[in-house]
Order: C-alpha cells, then sequence, then structure tokens
C-alpha cells in the first residue's frame, strides 16, 4: 500500500516520494480519502478559475474571488479556509505542485480605487497556513520557496510626509516584492514593499525585511540584518 501511493506520488509531482515508514496503513487511507475529496471539491471549483491544467486539491470553505483573473498549473493544493482575491491588472498564475496553507489569505486588491498589480508563484513551492499575501505591487516567488506559518507580505507602503493630511489620503507607493528561488521564509515573517530577496537566502522567524537581501544569505532581526551566508558545515538556523 505504501509503495503504490509513494508512487502515484512521484508520478504525480514528477520526482521521487517515499512515504514515511511510521504512517500506518489507517492514517494513509484516511490521507486518500481526504485528497479524493478534494480532487472532487476541486472539480466543481475549477469551473469558476481561468486556466487550470491538472488536478486541484480543494479543502473545505474554500473561497475565490474573481477567478477569471487565476490561473493554476498541476496538482495545486489549497487547504481549508482558503481564501483568493484574485482581482488584479494582470492575474495570479500558480505553479504546478503548490500548497497554500489552512487559512491563507492572498489579497490583491483591497480597494476599487487602485487595482493589484500581479501574483506569481512558482513551481514546488509550499505556504504554511495563516500566511497572508497582500499583493498591491507586484510579487514573484520563485520555485521551490518554502514559508513558514504567519508569514505576510505587504508590496505597498503608505506616503506619510504630510503632518496635516490623513495618511489614508496621501496615497501609497507600489514597488514590488520579489523572492528567488529556493528560499526558506521562517513562520511570522515580514516582508515589506520594495524588498528583494536573493535566490538561497533565509529569513528567520519573526525577522522583518525592509531592504534587499543578498543570495545564500541568512537574515533575522527587526529590521532584518545579515547574520551570516549559507554554505558552512553543519550550519543550523531555527526559522
Amino acid at each position: 500500500m505504501k509503495k503504490l501511493v509513494s508512487k502515484l506520488i512521484s508520478k504525480l509531482k514528477g520526482e521521487n516520494y517515499v512515504i514515511d515508514n511510521a504512517f500506518s496503513i489507517w492514517d494513509i487511507i484516511h490521507i486518500v480519502i481526504n485528497r479524493a475529496v478534494q480532487i472532487g471539491r476541486g472539480t466543481v471549483k475549477r469551473i469558476g478559475i481561468r486556466e487550470c491544467k491538472g488536478l486541484f486539491f480543494c479543502g473545505k470553505k474554500v473561497r475565490i474571488r474573481s477567478g477569471r483573473n487565476l490561473y493554476l498549473d498541476r496538482n495545486v493544493i489549497f487547504e481549508d479556509n482558503v481564501f483568493i482575491n484574485a482581482l488584479s491588472k494582470y492575474g495570479v498564475r500558480i505553479g504546478k505542485n503548490v500548497s497554500i496553507g489552512r487559512n491563507s489569505i492572498i489579497e490583491c486588491t483591497g480597494v476599487i480605487r487602485e487595482l493589484g498589480e500581479s501574483l506569481h508563484i512558482g513551481d514546488n513551492v509550499g505556504i504554511s497556513p495563516n500566511a497572508f499575501f497582500a499583493v498591491r505591487g507586484k510579487v514573484e516567488i520563485g520555485d521551490n520557496t518554502i514559508f513558514g506559518p504567519g508569514v505576510s507580505l505587504h508590496a505597498e507602503n503608505h506616503i506619510f510626509g504630510d503632518r496635516f493630511k490623513p495618511i489614508r489620503a496621501q496615497g501609497a507607493t507600489r514597488k514590488g516584492i520579489c523572492i528567488g528561488k529556493d528560499c526558506w521564509i521562517g513562520s511570522k515573517a515580514v516582508i515589506l514593499d520594495g524588498v528583494h530577496i536573493g535566490d538561497g537566502a533565509i529569513v528567520a522567524a519573526g525577522a522583518v525585511v525592509t531592504g534587499n537581501v543578498p543570495e545564500y544569505a541568512i537574515v533575522g532581526g527587526v529590521p532584518a540584518k545579515i547574520i551570516k551566508y549559507r554554505g558552512v558545515i553543519n550550519e543550523n538556523i531555527s526559522c
């Protein structure tokens, strides 16, 4: 049973995948049934989506607004209570083998005075529960990047220089956010507008990233600063 399911998952993902031996047969049966039900929901939900290339695993109480702006590759997973507002100028594109965890929110447009730009998520990206992506400027996420629980992205910054005018009436800047390939964004990290994170970088848990992060750098703190670079033998950091 385990070998059969492992082979099936490997075929779907396009890479070798082996189920942990600690799983019982009943655990595996439960998971298979849950995924089958998600496929059923996804089959119905995909009717309102502009493009859905393959299997779509859809959890309970998933809400999608402006689905005609949403493009999904194969084997995308939306877990329970995910909310996607894809209303934007250039749409939301999600690559293959992407999973979005429970209670996560992707919000492209907050007010109808100005639409959000676009979101592109690469292949094999994992987004843990309770993420919040405010996609006002353009947001790009590279292949194989992973996000811990509670991560937030804010691709907009309010203008506040005039003390005699309400901040809400001063407008905003939208420089966008770019996160490279194979990055690890730790739990409850905050990525602010205008940030570029290079390939292979790590952002520690709870960090607030206000400036660019070089490739393979490990950053942490408020505001985030470079701690060291990846590549040292026996390197470990909690994220």
